[in-house]
Formats: C-alpha cells, structure tokens, sequence
C-alpha cells in the first residue's frame, strides 16, 4: 500500500515543480529588454526664417538745420518758441534792419538814375553823335568837290596864261585844306559807328550792372534780417530772447524734422556684407510700443577708422514722434529670408570639438544620434543645412546625455523628461 501512494506523492511534487518553473518563465519574459525614457520631441518642418543682424542704434532725424543768421544785430521779433512747427520758407524772426532799408532805397535810387543815363546814352546821346558826323562829313566832302573844282578851273587859265601863278596856288592849298577836313570828317564818323559805339554801349551797360549789383547787395542784407526756415519740423532749440544780439555765425535757432528718423548702427564688416540698402529692418521702440518697421539706407563702403567697423543707416516713419532723437535703440535688418528645413534649438546638440547632432526618434522609438550642419538662428529656431528630412522627430528635452539607441516614449512638455520607467 506504501507503494502507490510514495509514487501519487512523487508525481504530484513534479507537476508542482514544473509549474513554478514555467511562472518564473512567464514572470521573466513579461519584464522589459532594456531601460525606457520619457523626452519630449518635436517634428522637423518647413518654415521660412530670415537671417538677422541686430545691433544698438543711435537716433537722429531725418533732417535738421542749425539757422545761423549771416549779420549781426540785435532780435526785433520772434515769432515761435522751441516746440513750434514750423514749414520751409515761413518766417521765423526778424532783426532789427533800418538801416539796411535806408540802405536799399538808396541802392535803389542809384540803379533807377543808371537805367536812366543806360537810356539816354544808348538812344539820344549816342544816335545823336553819329548823326552829327555823318553830317559834317558830308559838308566837308561838298566842300573839297567845290576848292577841287576852283583849283581845276584856274590852273587850265594859268595854263592858257590868263591867270597868274599866285592865284593859281592859293586855290590848291585851299583845295588841299578842304580834302584833310573830309578825311578827318569821315574818319570820326567810321569811329564812332565802328568802335566808338560799342565802347559807350559798354560804358553804359557796365555803370548800369554796377549800380543793379549794389541794388541786389542792399536788398539781400534786408533778407538776412528775415530769418526764415530751410526745412519744415519743429523748433528743438530756440537759445536768446528778444532784444538780445544775434551774432553771425551763431546758432540763433535749431529745427528738426522729426517724421522720420534715421538709426545709426556699427556692425562687423562680416555682417556688413549680408546687408544691402532696401533690406527690411525693425526698430525696437520699448516701454511695451510695437516695433517700427525700417529700411536699410546706407552701407558705409569704409570701415569707420577707430572702430573697424561699418556704419549702417536704418531710417523709419515717426508717427507721433515716438522715437526721440538721441535716444539709443536696438534694430534688427533682415539680410537674407530662406524657406528651409527647422528645428527647435534645444534639439541640437553641439560636442567639444563644435560638431552638432540630434537624436532623431526612428522605428520602435528608439533615439539615434544623428550628425547636421546647422544655419541660421532666429526666434528659438535652427536652420538645418543637412543630416535630416521633413516630418521626422527629433528629441528637444532630455536628449543631453541620451545613449545612441535608447528607447524613448514622447510625452507632452510638462513632466520632467529623462526618467527611466
């Protein structure tokens, strides 16, 4: 009896033992092949970026002038103060002119006596003169006809012996006196129409443009008392009072056109080169003000001597004068703008010797480390040169430090990533 029930015992124990042996089978196989971590990733894209210079900017306007008065006395009347708008040509102040009034009227009286005497020269005096010589030449030429016809008469009766010598001679000489008389007589006559006239023209004209240039000289010392305005803006700078002396060559007043501005940057020659006039630009206002949109204006062709770099213009609209001149700004010119493959810049990793990377999420979720050459950066966002393709994942957060082939599950930001489950 013992028999039968040690084997019922026996085989009982190994059905047990063999079942134990296939749990911890089951337990064993059900436990993961290697270590998960949770990242965060993000999709590589196609997006446009621009590549940005960016530098500090000081701001002037767009035009000003410094209204220096050209003579010295003392300020009659103003007519704005600092602040005022003001148009090109209007009126700003006048000096005290008095004197340079006197001074026009009689200028004046001098030319209007000039164009008088221009006149009468040139009309009366001169016709007059050239009548009078063609006149007498013309007596003089009847005259020496009638002795040239004496003297012939009483040589032919001195001839035939009816005349004496005496008489004969007397009617030559005053033939002769008669024939010097017309030649003198016509050579007055050819002056005065060939040279004489041109030079009294000339003499004429000159007395009458001199007495015109003093006119116009005394009438431009009145305007200089007028002080007008070069350009239109706003009167930034207004230093004297009326009754002081404006002294010439000292600023009396200083307008500003203030619709537009102008930053001036200094860039690297590098960057310099990526700029070009007409380049899209912003300017940061501050205090929470939108940017104001620019255009580059100037590329300085010369390095600036004491810095070695370039200087660049950026010029903008001003609407309600937010931007004051003198104030120092950041602006941003947009060199170039591509349509390229991006991803965020968390996502690239960069080693020792410079070389970039990115673990790539690739079939079954398992992260590969994967070499890129990296461009331009704006806004969180790196160009990719090469090394990846539209719509793969790469990690953003807890790639540093992530095993080449490590399984990963993505999760949304949020929960720390890099933790081992």
């Amino acid at each position: 009896m013992r028999t039968p029930v040690l084997r019922r015992f026996t085989s009982i124990a190994l059905l047990a033992g063999v079942g134990l042996a296939l749990a911890g089978c089951a337990r064993k196989s059900a436990q993961p092949t290697g270590t998960l971590v949770t990242v965060q990733a993000a999709t590589v894209q196609q997006k446009t970026i621009h590549r940005v210079v960016s530098a500090d900017a000081l701001l002037y306007p767009r035009s000003q002038a410094s209204i220096v008065p050209k003579i010295s006395a003392p300020i009659k009347q103003f007519y704005v103060n600092r602040g005022s708008i003001v148009h090109k040509g209007e009126l700003l102040a006048v000096l005290e002119n008095k004197d340079l009034v006197a001074a026009v009227e009689e200028a004046k009286g001098a030319y209007e006596q000039a164009e008088a005497t221009y006149a009468t020269s040139t009309q009366v005096d001169l016709p007059a003169q050239i009548q009078s010589a063609r006149l007498n030449a013309k007596a003089t030429a009847q005259a020496m006809e009638v002795d040239r016809l004496i003297y012939q008469s009483r040589l032919r009766l001195f001839k035939a012996g009816a005349m004496s010598r005496n008489l004969m001679d007397q009617s030559h000489v005053t033939y002769i006196q008669a024939y010097n008389n017309y030649q003198i007589a016509e050579t007055h006559l050819k002056a005065l129409e060939a040279v004489g006239g041109k030079e009294m023209l000339k003499l004429a004209q000159g007395q009458l443009a001199s007495a015109k240039g003093r006119y116009i000289a005394a009438l431009a010392q009145l305007h200089y008392s007028e002080i007008r305005s070069p350009i239109s803006g706003v009167v930034t700078s207004r230093p004297l009072y009326e009754g002081q002396m404006a002294t010439a060559g000292t600023p009396l007043m200083t307008v500003m056109n203030l619709s537009r501005v102008i930053g001036r940057a200094y860039v690297s020659p590098q960057q310099a080169e990526m700029l070009l006039v007409g380049d899209s630009a912003m300017i940061e206002s501050g205090k929470g003000q939108p940017d104001v949109p620019a255009k580059v204006t100037v590329v300085s062709p010369a390095l600036d001597p004491n810095s070695t770099t370039v200087q660049v213009w950026v010029e903008a609209p001003n609407p309600g004068d937010r931007l004051k001149p003198g104030a120092t700004v950041r602006v941003h010119m947009i060199a170039s703008t591509q349509d390229t493959l991006v991803v965020p810049a968390e996502a690239v990793l960069t080693a020792s010797d410079g070389a970039t990377s990115v673990m790539v999420i690739g079939p079954h979720d398992h992260a590969h480390q994967t070499p890129v050459k990296t461009g331009i950066t704006e806004n969180g966002m790196v160009q990719i040169l090469s090394g990846l393709h539209e719509g793969e994942q790469v990690v953003t957060n807890g790639a540093y430090g992530l095993p080449n082939g490590t399984q990963v599950r993505i999760v949304p930001s949020g929960p720390a990533a890099g933790s081992a489950q």
